[in-house]
């Protein structure tokens, strides 16, 4: 249950910030790290432990395409309703997948495989077969308990998808639900009724899919209070075991379907305060805990447990319980994180099929850590992954003493402690429920980049 919350006085706190999915941010990176300083970071990767405890792979695999436009949508996306691109993207996939076995040991242990999009179930089923064959013939040493998952749009999912999924060894779904408003759905351009979705969800759960998600967006145009809540009621009828509830990120100076999008209809950062309080109270009364930023989990679930414990993990997948490994991004646009770099691919499909007949991973742009730049994350990613900070591991790990090495980022988070949303103490940081709302902002002080970012190269969402 969230404390009393004085909108009017939190609404002040709406500043762009960035997500950190990871840190630096994806703003940092640069094109003067190439195809070369990836290579490098392979090979010290792949180096990094020992042959008894190798440091893990995570995949992400990027589909891109999609059928229609989704005025709320920030992917990386390209409409298409012909089949034979996607067929000639998945050449493409087999021929990266060809490269990256000869830079890197793909024998390591697989802990976690997430195929994203774009809509991946816009591909057909023999399609989804074929990426699932390409990856597992490059990596073929999956863990028992990987984590295996694939995001689902509900107007594109049929049985034999299902089926092929199955197959794969895919046991995680997350449906892209976003809201269920009609008018919102109207002013957003993305119409799927509570009996679609319900469809879906039998389907997944009649091939044995222990582990479903819905992603729901809430700050969209047309969207209120009451109008939310009802979505909620729909939501929890459903009884998915997790849910993912973003925060709008308005950007239409990047996005241009966002332009489509009536900027009068959104409502206030007063509002999606409020929106988000109520959306708190009633999924804790419903059997839902938030576990993270904008993620929420029945108690039975594996994220509600490692919550508890303190093992939480963000990547850009989402919230996980696998523990830190190192990601390998494949296809276009996909971003790989490893212990000292990150590396995105390219995001127009001329380039990434010419890198790739060239003989080359197709890298756009990255960046390699500094040891102040891995200390910075370890902090940053710990607030958003458990909503608090402990000092201690972090001072042994890094050798320092915290409140010196950050006393001047502890001054300016007294603001925060002075208004009673976050307590700091010797110990840590500990936000209260309502600081957890503000989580973002709490974790922006500790970015060194972003304090010498000028205001206009602030292209980030609001934090309310």
């Amino acid at each position: 249950m969230t404390q009393n919350i004085d909108f009017a006085k939190f609404a002040k706190y709406s500043k762009s910030a960035p997500r950190y999915t990871s840190y630096p941010t994806a703003v940092e990176f640069g094109a003067d790290f190439g195809y070369e300083d990836l290579r490098e970071s392979f090979k010290r990767n792949d180096s990094y432990d020992t042959q008894e405890s190798r440091l893990p792979l995570s995949l992400y695999v990027h589909l891109p395409f999609c059928q229609s436009a989704c005025y709320f949508c920030g992917c990386n996306v390209i409409y298409t309703s012909k089949q034979d691109k996607k067929d000639r993207y998945i050449s493409y996939l087999q021929k990266e997948l060809a490269i990256l076995s000869t830079l890197m040991d793909t024998s390591r242990e697989v802990v976690q495989l997430h195929f994203g999009g774009g809509t991946p179930t816009f591909f057909d089923s023999t399609q989804l077969s074929k990426v699932i064959t390409l990856i597992k013939d490059t990596f073929p040493n999956f863990a028992l308990n990987a984590e295996i998952s694939c995001e689902i749009d509900p107007r594109h999912f049929e049985i034999s998808q299902m089926n092929a999924l199955k197959e794969g060894g895919f046991n995680r779904l997350s449906f892209g639900v976003q809201d269920f408003d009609e008018a919102v759905q109207k002013a957003v351009h993305r119409f799927q009724s509570v009996e679609l979705v319900n469809e879906a969800i039998n389907i997944a759960r009649k091939s044995g899919i222990n582990s479903v998600n819905f992603d729901l967006i809430y700050g969209l145009p047309k969207q209120t209070l009451a109008s939310f809540m009802a979505t909620l009621q729909k939501v929890v009828s459903l009884s998915p075991d997790r849910l993912a509830i973003f925060n709008y990120a308005h950007i239409p100076w990047l996005k241009k379907t966002m332009r489509k999008i009536d900027e009068n209809d959104l409502p206030s950062p007063q509002e999606k305060l409020e929106i988000l309080k109520n959306t708190i109270d009633f999924l804790g009364k419903n059997g839902y805990e938030m576990i993270g930023m904008d993620h929420f989990a029945k108690k039975s679930d594996e994220l509600y447990i490692a919550k508890q414990n303190g093992e939480l993990r963000r990547n850009f997948q989402g919230y996980t319980t696998r523990g830190f490994s190192q990601t390998i991004g494949i296809g276009l646009t996909s971003i790989g994180e490893g212990r000292d770099y990150y590396a995105q691919n390219v995001k127009d499909l001329a380039s990434y099929e010419n890198a790739l007949d060239e003989g080359r991973i197709p890298i756009e742009r990255g960046i390699k850590l500094s040891s102040e730049d891995i200390l910075r994350k370890e902090v940053i990613m710990g607030l958003m992954n458990n909503l608090k900070l402990d000092f201690d591991s972090i001072e042994k790990t890094h050798n320092i003493d915290f409140r010196v090495h950050f006393a001047s980022e502890l001054e300016r988070l007294k603001e925060y402690a002075d208004i009673g949303v976050l307590e700091i103490n010797d110990k840590g940081l500990y936000p209260t429920p309502t600081g957890g709302l503000l989580i973002r902002n709490i974790a922006m002080v500790f970015d060194n980049y972003l304090h010498s970012l000028p205001q206009e190269k602030r292209v980030f969402s609001k934090t309310i």
